[in-house]
């Protein structure tokens, strides 16, 4: 793939999924996990891992050009990720960085059926990914560059947040949309004990586009809530996040100097905040996202059914479909629906790619009235908008 061949780069964390696989009636990590005791399992499906895999991948799948940079060792796990993105596509291992002497990452990823997803995980190369490892000339052409996973790279999360953000600055000075999505660190590890808030404020005013999930940044920037919803064993975020909290979070979140603020909601949806400087920073992706329509919006929207096999890459897959909307220039409420829409497809398949489906044929199940789960998380006063399962609260930009 040309750089001018490149309408998304995706970079950032990459490692190797081990994902075994379980029976139906193996529903339970503590009676698995278990000192001593032999369990038997199925097959185990090695899959890529980590958003430039998953997002990038996921992209591919879509239809949309797409350049991938991420940091292997030069050994069996890392050749390995090399061959199964060749796999996908001949010219997609073209932009990696292979370092002799270094360990690949890989997690090993419990998704038994019905629980959400456990991972044991070794950082590997991604832990000295460095803003000068960035090939900045690569740029050319491109509309959108995506990051994600700063606080699994010591480097990125490091230092203040100063070379995530010089990364993300001269990535605008070129013209390109810039993209980011965290993920949540181990709470008692270096990145755990970090002070996120600080960090975000030094990073996000270089950030266009910010997507992390709602517990990443309650854990981030609400430790109190996270805390009090971890200590009540809370099964999800509906006990203790509604739209206000979420509201609440999204605008500090821009004052902080992002310009689009998704945030992810897990089984329940997505929720969608966008600033009065959103139209000016997303023009250069599409000439209609430099529209009024674009400004000052608040909406929400529920997951859609689906069987669910594994939730394994589900939110980096939810990020390409909004991705995909933006550069085909569609509208909020269209960006949202089809986030969600590629991230129902992600869980219909057990690795983190394999369910998501073209874009047309993911258009066409949305055109045949395809079923949403009902919306969880209180919206009071919220409307119904044009778009069907979307809502938009009262100081949504078009009200």
């Amino acid at each position: 793939m040309t750089d001018s061949t490149a309408d998304i780069i995706v970079a950032g964390h990459i490692c190797l999924d081990i994902i075994p696989t379980f029976s139906d009636d193996q529903t339970r990590l503590d009676e698995l996990i278990v000192p001593g005791k032999l369990v038997s399992i199925g097959p185990a499906v090695a899959a890529m891992g980590g958003p430039v895999s998953n997002t990038g991948l996921s992209l591919h799948r879509l239809g949309v050009p797409v350049s991938l940079m991420g940091k292997v060792g030069d050994d069996a796990l890392g050749h390995a990720m090399l061959d199964i993105l060749s796999g996908h596509g001949e010219s997609l291992a073209a932009g990696m960085l292979v370092i002799a002497g270094e360990h690949s990452s890989y997690t090993l990823v419990m998704n038994p059926p019905g629980v959400d997803r456990c991972f044991l995980h070794c950082s590997g190369a991604n832990d000295t990914f460095a803003a000068d490892d960035v090939p900045y000339d690569r740029l050319a052409g491109a509309k959108i560059f995506h990051f994600g996973y700063p606080p699994l790279m010591r480097r990125m999360f490091a230092e203040g947040g100063g070379p995530l953000r010089s990364v993300f600055s001269q990535v605008r000075a070129a013209g390109v949309a810039t993209s980011l999505d965290m993920a949540m660190p181990d709470p008692q590890s270096e990145a755990g004990r970090l002070d996120w808030k600080a960090w975000l404020a030094e990073v996000l005013p270089e950030v266009d586009i910010f997507l992390p999930s709602a517990e990443e940044i309650l854990f981030m920037i609400r430790r109190q809530r996270f805390d009090a919803a971890t200590a009540s064993g809370a099964a999800d975020l509906a006990s203790h996040v509604d739209a206000s909290v979420l509201a609440d979070v999204a605008d500090e979140l821009l004052d902080l100097g992002a310009a689009v603020v998704g945030l992810k909601l897990g089984d329940q949806g997505l929720y969608l905040r966008t600033g009065d400087d959103a139209p000016a920073r997303l023009a250069n992706i599409h000439a209609t996202l430099g529209d009024d329509a674009w400004r000052g919006r608040e909406l929400i929207t529920p997951c859609f059914a689906v069987d669910v096999v594994g939730t394994t890459g589900s939110g980096d897959a939810t990020i390409a479909g909004f991705l995909a909307a933006l550069l085909r220039g569609e509208p909020a409420e269209a960006a949202i629906t089809a986030a969600v829409a590629v991230g129902a497809c992600n869980v219909e398949a057990a690795d983190s790619t394999s369910g998501v489906r073209p874009w047309n044929e993911t258009a066409a199940r949305l055109a045949g009235g395809w079923k949403r789960h009902e919306l969880r998380v209180a919206t009071p006063d919220w409307r119904p908008t044009d778009c069907d399962g979307v809502l938009a609260s009262p100081r949504d930009g078009t009200s």
